[in-house]
């Protein structure tokens, strides 16, 4: 090296994409948190009153919700925050899923995916993987 060289800085290591979980239950919390902090940035929330509160602080690229909670549903929480969050991709997590329900989704919440329950974590990954690049997609758009 030549004396007054500076050596290249080391490559930045690749940041995780921002993702938002939301279920009441704090066992399928941890469960999701385990298996996927090693793909995601992942944040949890165990209802849609502090995933609200999550989305005020910080951008996520994708939320994850259990469409059954006390309180607000998932379907309902994932329609009113579409408008504020249009580009963060929206997948809903259930047992059970009526066609109407679906519809719904699909037209109000404009879910990316929905997810049945019960979830291998490698598909969740995989759906989780496609809308981040979905939303990524959706910024070289605009």
């Amino acid at each position: 090296m030549i004396p007054g060289d500076t050596p290249p800085a080391p490559a930045a290591a690749p940041t995780k994409a921002p993702v938002l979980l939301v279920d009441d239950e704090q066992a399928m919390l941890d469960v999701y948190q385990a298996a996927l902090s090693q793909f995601f940035d992942v944040v949890t929330a165990p209802n849609t009153a502090e995933a609200s509160r999550h989305l005020q602080q910080r951008t996520f690229k994708v939320v994850v919700v259990d469409q059954f909670m006390p309180g607000e549903n998932g379907m309902d929480f994932l329609a009113r925050v579409r408008g504020d969050h249009p580009r963060m991709q929206r997948v809903l997590v259930t047992g059970y899923m009526k066609p109407e329900v679906l519809l719904r989704g699909v037209m109000e919440a404009k879910l990316f995916r929905y997810l049945s329950k019960p979830v291998r974590m490698s598909e969740m990954v995989t759906v989780i993987q496609a809308a981040i690049v979905a939303h990524d997609a959706t910024g070289a758009a605009s």
